[in-house]
């Protein structure tokens, strides 16, 4: 069972470790955030370059480096997002409580230039690994992108625990297109989808066997925490704990958490 038992717990820890990096980033002064982005270019190649050599090799190891790499692509993009870098072309709450089409043009204009750069990298590790035997990179990356797509929007929809504490203090304004609410029409369809793809994923790491079997635990682990922040959402739990050690420098704004208090008040007004 060891071919299942440890990718679990190496998915876990670089889920957490690699999350908790990113947040302690992005929550350094402003001027650091040219550095931060050199470094995350530097380790964007050398995924891209992992996905590359490992694309035809079938075996536990080929897995893991695919899997690392695909998580470097997608580490870049929530860098430049996070940062500031890479956002969109709306960089401000919405002045008025908004509805409809209208919040979700607005919503939609915050994140624009980030979508299209996970779809960039999408395209970047489609092409690496087009017709390869080790499909743990484009699968892995496939998984974020839907999970991550889920995520944003069931929270713009509506949820209980809207994730603004996990907002640095320049993008608090994207709180703005959020909306407070018991529960959603989308979030059991996601959940229950989602659970069902992690079943599949774990009866094939349990009768898969060396590579195959640790790509799909990989992959379940991976569905498996994407689940969890899906609940996040809605339980009454505390997961800035979870990474504390990474978000000592959010919140050291006290104009952006009024704001952003100000703002989730409308969208409650407006919904």
């Amino acid at each position: 069972m060891s071919h299942i038992w440890l990718p679990i717990l190496i998915g876990s820890f670089v889920w957490w470790s690699s999350t908790g990096l990113i947040l302690f980033l992005d929550g350094l002064p402003r001027r650091t955030f040219g550095w931060t982005m050199m470094g995350a270019t530097v380790v964007l190649g050398l995924g891209c370059e992992a996905l590359w050599h490992v694309r035809h090799l079938d075996t536990t190891a080929g897995a893991y480096i695919g899997f690392m790499g695909a998580l470097a692509v997608w580490g870049w993009n929530e860098i430049a997002f996070l940062t500031g870098w890479l956002t969109g072309p709306a960089r401000s709450a919405s002045p008025l409580p908004l509805s409809g089409m209208k919040r979700f043009t607005h919503a939609a204009g915050m994140i624009l230039w980030h979508e299209l750069g996970i779809a960039a990298g999408f395209a970047i590790v489609l092409a690496i690994g087009w017709g390869a035997e080790n499909t743990i990179g484009v699968t892995t990356y496939a998984l974020l992108w839907i999970m991550r797509l889920s995520t944003k929007l069931n929270i713009f929809l509506g949820v209980p625990n809207a994730p603004v504490a996990f907002l640095p203090a320049h993008l608090h304004y994207m709180a703005s297109s959020f909306r407070t609410r018991a529960m959603n029409a989308l979030f059991p369809v996601s959940v229950t989808l989602s659970t069902l793809v992690l079943a599949l994923l774990l009866q094939a790491s349990i009768e898969a066997q060396e590579g195959a079997a640790t790509r799909a635990a990989l992959l379940a682990t991976l569905m498996a925490l994407a689940i969890l922040e899906h609940w996040f959402l809605v339980l009454p739990l505390n997961s800035e704990r979870l990474w504390a050690w990474g978000m000592r420098g959010h919140g050291n704004s006290k104009l952006a958490d009024v704001t952003t208090a100000a703002d989730l008040q409308s969208n409650r007004r407006a919904s």
